[in-house]
């Protein structure tokens, strides 16, 4: 069976064996640079350290010389798989049934880098092993976790030492129902908080001698979820805010808490930027605080803007190579979640395309093998065309 397999599926099923639940190796970047080394890239994997968070494995790998230098970039690191016993097939097992590869990491994002390899492994056999300017891979073993040793350093790190990108495909899984479907071409930003309000605990009996935080936070919460932040444009859809989570932790019930705490995520567009959806939820927060109460607002720290790639030899090279190979014109999206093109924006225009998303972080994570198969073609005719339009 496994001589049978495409040359992507192949890698894609060595990967998903690796338990690497992050931050965890566990072989997976053994694994892919087994892959790449065979073929002649030069392959580092450094390791990135900050106090109060794990030690991170990365790689870095690149091949050729001088420009364009393109960058494929993702993680070999996955969410936890939850209760075994709940999953069809063993999610570390790689398992073939039915036209589906399972396992976990197979749609985020194992299966976009097993594509990615194949076809640039493919297309260097094409060129003869060496390409018409620079090829590297950018992998982290920190996106699902904290993000603080992985993709942010290596960047830096990859500067460091003279690297200097042209364009970059993150291969995150990019469509919502059927493979060319969407081009990530930007990303909403994201702002994160805590809400504490201090009042005085006491016995429910003498509310008088106490004064509950709670109706307070209820008062704040309303206050945030009420406020429409703005309509979207032609860019970007609405800006929402979520509330995750109100934790009191009390269990009695006949005692009136002292504090309560709430956490809550923006997913923002470009109308705000970090500093001006700061100041709007601060004047919010404060206009509905009671005075009888202490408030205290905090921003986490690994907040991101809001991005727009405007590149147009990328956008237009990948959408040709996705209509070629699918039929399908795929829409330039900014819609989803956050992911580590926020950190390779800041060095080289990036957008992102993948496999179809719908069971990541899932039970029985899954992707369809011609999926697999069709994505690898896609990147490979992708290569093709912009390196041929860039010499």
């Amino acid at each position: 069976m496994t001589e049978q397999l495409s040359l992507a599926t192949k890698i894609c099923q060595d990967l998903i064996r690796c338990p690497s639940v992050t931050p965890s190796e566990a072989g997976a970047l053994e694994t892919l640079e087994a892959y790449l080394v065979t073929a002649g890239f030069t392959v580092e994997r450094p390791v990135f350290s900050e106090q109060g968070t794990p030690d991170v494995e990365n790689l870095f790998a690149t091949i050729g010389s001088g420009s364009p230098h393109f960058v494929f970039a993702g993680h070999t690191d996955v969410v936890p798989v939850g209760e075994e016993t709940d999953w069809r097939h063993p999610p570390f097992s790689g398992q073939i049934a039915d036209g589906m590869i399972h396992g976990r990491g197979t749609a985020d994002m194992k299966g976009g880098v097993a594509s990615f390899t194949a076809a640039v492994l493919r297309y260097l056999e094409e060129v003869g092993g060496t390409p018409a300017g620079t090829i590297s891979f950018l992998i982290t073993g920190d996106e699902e976790g904290p993000a603080i040793n992985g993709t942010v350093k290596l960047l830096e790190w990859a500067k460091q030492r003279g690297h200097t990108f042209d364009a970059c495909i993150v291969g995150e899984p990019t469509n919502p129902d059927a493979l060319g479907d969407a081009i990530k071409v930007g990303r909403r930003g994201s702002l994160s908080g805590f809400i504490e309000v201090e009042g005085v605990q006491g016995h429910v009996a003498y509310q008088h001698l106490a004064c509950n935080p709670v109706p307070a936070m209820a008062k704040i919460v309303s206050a945030l979820t009420e406020t429409k932040l703005d309509e979207g444009n032609e860019r970007f859809q609405p800006s929402n805010l979520e509330v995750t989570t109100i934790d009191v932790g009390n269990a009695a019930t006949n005692i009136i808490p002292a504090r309560v705490k709430a956490g809550f995520n923006i997913r923002f567009n470009d109308i705000w930027n970090i500093d001006t959806l700061k100041a709007k939820i601060e004047t919010v927060v404060t206009k509905a605080s009671p005075d009888e109460v202490t408030v205290k607002l905090s921003f986490k720290p690994d907040s991101s803007d809001s991005f727009l790639t405007h590149d147009a030899t990328l956008i237009e090279a990948l959408s040709q190579s996705v209509a070629a190979v699918t039929g399908r014109t795929p829409a330039l999206s900014t819609n989803g979640g956050t992911s580590d093109a926020r950190f390779i924006k800041n060095y080289c225009p990036v957008v992102e395309f993948g496999l179809v998303g719908k069971t990541m972080h899932k039970v029985d994570e899954q992707v369809a093998v011609a999926d697999l198969d069709q994505l690898a073609i896609i990147y490979q005719r992708f290569l093709q065309d912009y390196f041929a339009a860039a010499n």
